[in-house]
């Protein structure tokens, strides 16, 4: 199965479209990493004649006379288009009666999932199927649009790669801005105010925004923080899902979840033992055997009962599913009860706090609320019971040690980072993921320069640079990304040697192969240097000798 990431691109992709950038005048929006206030554009929109989810022909041009949000999704995507697609639908209701002269076009970015079937699935498991026109056709027809729209689409390593981009288009058929999704959860509303109030100015009577959001940014919500969620059973009801009723009158237990208590909420947080959490949506099961891998937890959780493992708990993703009713129905179709708690995360703080980026995701905390493992289940495929088992043994033999001062005053000091790099810094010194996790991290970083240190925990030379990272990347952190390659070592002694060498930074376990797609990989340590378009530009092989080696590197090169 091919899994998506979308890129996040430096404006060069954009050049050809370009005026100038929006000047917000509203602070907060302007020192709010989370939202794209958007690019101002000029000129005509290229136009298109492509195929809809009916199997029906659509122009742009058919749309002159109403302002168009037009943007480009994977219609196999888990990670970022569902929340373009959420924003879209969310700004054209902020509009009232005015929405109906409001279109909504979406164009498929993904080149390995074309057919109308596609477009008209994506559309069916977010609730869009008559709310929008999603868009397809041949591989030239789209390769066209695209390279119009200065849209870059590839595949890289099974994943797909592609600008998130929306374009927000006059009535008269001008391009009047772009908009890059950015990966937050809690934003999405605001980020949905700001298109509808484009798409207001764009209409020729203004019509009022029905939203009056501040734009300052929401603070996600980290492990180390306490927070109460409602459990699923009585959350769909809460939200005014209609699940749980129909339901009951269907002689079904609502929300089919095995519960010894009666409380209707589930409290996350600092605990006195480690807990697995499992990040999903409903939507997932476009792309994956959802039904099954709620099931295959419950396995996992009734062997965590007889052994002491880390009791699982599910966190359904409120902000970004179709209705309220849709994960009471999920539940409801399930063969059986699931024996660990779902919750829901309405807000999207937590999915931001726990550094989500795709769905489904297995993340482990410990007692104290430190992440100590996480798992992207949507790139590297569900994990049978015995191997989610391994890798949760492995996690917990070698804990993280409480951070230092040091590492406190680095903290300090990278505050305030972009969303994408301060994502980076939550996840300090873990070891996560691998080959196909790092290759979508690097992705998800495009427009900003790149460190990547290679390493392993049995090369002395690299024991010896690992300070002059972790002073670098404090220092450097706010404006590049530094990311570590563990290779040809043991989880278990990459663990324990991370926790003995802090850094503000995660690292990825891979293979010397598999990074010889970015450079020519001999031997370890080695730092490779990549630019914001995701060019590798120079690599240094060997150990740093001096800080002032190192510092003039990322500043020649970053």
């Amino acid at each position: 199965m091919l899994a998506c990431t979308a890129t996040i691109v430096a404006a060069v992709l954009v050049v050809g479209l370009l005026s100038h950038p929006i000047s917000p005048a509203n602070d907060a929006l302007a020192a709010n990493p989370y939202l794209d206030a958007g690019t101002a554009l000029s000129g005509p929109a290229p136009g298109f004649t492509l195929t809809d989810q009916f199997g029906h022909a659509v122009s742009l041009r058919s749309y002159r006379g109403r302002a168009v949000l037009l943007a480009f999704i994977d219609a196999r995507c888990t990670t970022i288009c569902p929340l373009t697609s959420a924003e879209m639908l969310d700004a054209q209701r902020l509009l009232g009666p005015a929405g109906r002269r409001v279109a909504l076009l979406g164009i498929d970015a993904n080149p390995t999932a074309t057919a109308v079937g596609d477009v008209r699935a994506y559309s069916r498991v977010h609730g869009m199927l008559r709310s929008w026109r999603f868009l397809t056709g041949s591989s030239a027809l789209l390769k066209r649009v695209w390279r119009e729209y200065h849209i870059a689409v590839q595949i890289e390593a099974g994943q797909i790669d592609h600008t998130p981009a929306l374009y927000a288009i006059a009535p008269d058929g001008r391009l009047a801005r772009i908009y890059l999704t950015e990966l937050a959860y809690a934003g999405i509303d605001q980020q949905a105010q700001l298109l509808a109030q484009e798409l207001a100015r764009l209409l020729p009577d203004h019509p009022r925004v029905r939203s009056s959001l501040p734009y300052s940014p929401i603070k996600p919500i980290a492990p180390t923080a306490s927070v109460r969620l409602a459990l699923a059973r009585d959350g769909a009801r809460d939200a005014g899902g209609a699940s749980a009723a129909a339901g009951a009158s269907a002689g079904r237990a609502p929300a089919r979840i095995a519960s010894t208590t009666r409380s209707t909420t589930i409290r996350l947080g600092p605990d006195r033992a480690p807990r697995l959490l499992l990040f999903f949506a409903t939507w997932d099961s476009e792309v994956g055997n959802l039904r099954a891998q709620l099931v295959g937890l419950g396995r996992y959780a009734t062997l965590a009962r007889h052994t002491g493992l880390p009791a699982p708990t599910a966190i359904d993703e409120g902000s970004v599913e179709p209705s309220p009713a849709a994960l009471g129905r999920l539940l409801d179709s399930l063969p059986q009860p699931l024996p660990y708690p779902v919750a829901v995360d309405r807000s999207g703080r937590v999915a931001d706090g726990y550094g989500v980026e795709d769905q489904p995701w297995l993340t482990l905390v410990s007692g104290a609320g430190r992440i100590l493992w996480g798992y992207d289940a949507s790139a590297n495929g569900w994990p049978s019971t015995s191997a989610l088992t391994r890798d949760i043994r492995a996690a917990l033999t070698h804990p993280a040690p409480p951070r230092s001062a040091a590492a406190a005053a680095g903290r300090r000091r990278l505050a305030g980072s972009p969303a994408r790099l301060a994502a980076l810094h939550a996840q300090a010194g873990e070891l996560i993921g691998g080959a196909q996790a790092l290759r979508a991290r690097l992705r998800a970083l495009r427009g900003y320069p790149v460190v990547l240190n290679v390493w392993a925990s049995w090369c002395t030379p690299c024991q010896a640079e690992f300070p002059l990272f972790a002073s670098a990347s404090a220092r450097y952190g706010r404006q590049t990304a530094f990311l570590g390659a563990d290779v040809e070592d043991s989880p278990a002694n990459a663990r324990a040697f991370l926790a003995d060498h802090r850094v503000s930074y995660p690292s990825y376990e891979s293979l010397t192969s598999v990074l010889r797609a970015l450079a020519p990989v001999s031997d370890v340590p080695m730092t490779v240097f990549v630019d914001p378009a995701g060019q590798t530009v120079h690599v240094h092989i060997g150990q740093y000798g001096s800080q002032a080696e190192l510092d003039r590197d990322i500043e020649g090169y970053g």
